[in-house]
């Protein structure tokens, strides 16, 4: 309890750090940024009626606190080409990229695990190899390479798997049809990245003295394997998974676009498209705060499975 309570006072200054770089992100915006939402036609009168709008004739010091405040309520502005509020379209759009995220780390979780025990139990065989060269092709192919693919192949050629969107219908709503491709897509690298943790962290395991010991007990290969290393191997990956999660959210704004799915990477590529820069703040301000809240858990998450962190 003393450890989770650390971790979340420790927590506090990175949201803080997170809400004012987003905050001073319209402020950092090479030449007006107004100006650039309204076009070259903007007269005098519209960029100084949109300016009071959004606030950027108050000082900055003003301008920060009402943002805060904003943000604790929140309130993140209007979006001025959608013509809704931020917060409902980015609460509208989340719930389809964490369901997209989580899938695609379930898949990476699914895949890694046992390829890594296989792999590590194998060492030196030709499983050990061929696991090896399938993990590094993982890692090799990034998912703006290995989306058009999966849509080629399973979509266009075969016709298994929809192309793009999230259901036939259009409307809300998901359809784990047209949730596999996007999900392979990003899951691919993070299965890569696990299996080769998994792999070492579990020769790591198998080569200390009290698995030596199970053995000489006469316990089963697979009690040795699965009661005593693994659960001890799967220690530093819980930090990594934490650590990747992040690396999905961001890999998601690529994947949603070339699958048309309806997140909250998809949404940031077109308020950034459409200079919408209240709209580009709320994201990224969803998706940094994701980040730091998915880290706050790997680390209770981490307590609890290393006793040993515990105080």
């Amino acid at each position: 309890m003393k450890q989770t309570l650390t971790r979340l006072a420790l927590t506090l200054p990175v949201v803080w750090l997170v809400v004012s770089l987003v905050f001073l992100l319209i402020h950092l915006v090479p030449g007006d940024p107004i100006q650039q939402m309204l076009g070259e036609g903007a007269t005098p009168a519209d960029i100084g009626a949109l300016r009071h709008q959004y606030g950027l004739d108050l000082p900055l010091g003003t301008q920060y606190l009402r943002y805060w405040a904003g943000v604790l309520r929140g309130d993140l502005g209007n979006s001025i080409r959608l013509h809704d509020t931020v917060a409902h379209l980015i609460a509208a759009r989340y719930p389809y990229t964490l369901a997209l995220t989580l899938t695609a780390l379930a898949m990476g979780l699914a895949l890694a695990l046992p390829a890594g025990i296989l792999a590590a139990v194998s060492r030196g065989r030709w499983l050990d190899q061929v696991l090896s060269v399938i993990s590094l092709f993982g890692l090799s192919v990034p998912g703006l390479v290995l989306g058009p693919v999966l849509i080629l192949v399973f979509s266009i050629s075969l016709g298994w798997l929809p192309v793009s969107g999230a259901n036939a219908g259009g409307g809300n709503g998901i359809d784990w049809r047209y949730l596999v491709l996007p999900s392979v897509a990003m899951g691919a690298s993070l299965a890569a990245i696990l299996t080769r943790m998994v792999r070492t962290a579990m020769l790591e395991e198998l080569g200390h003295d009290y698995i030596r010991t199970a053995r000489a007990k006469g316990l089963s290969e697979r009690a040795v394997v699965c009661r005593h290393a693994l659960p001890n191997a799967l220690v530093p990956i819980v930090t990594v998974v934490g650590l990747q999660f992040g690396a999905l959210l961001a890999g998601a704004i690529v994947t949603e676009t070339i699958f048309s799915w309806p997140g909250l990477g998809r949404l940031t590529v077109s308020a950034i498209s459409n200079r919408d820069y209240a709209l580009v703040q709320g994201c990224l301000l969803s998706i940094g705060l994701t980040y730091v809240l998915v880290n706050l858990l790997t680390d209770v998450v981490y307590c609890w499975v290393n006793p040993r962190m515990r105080g």
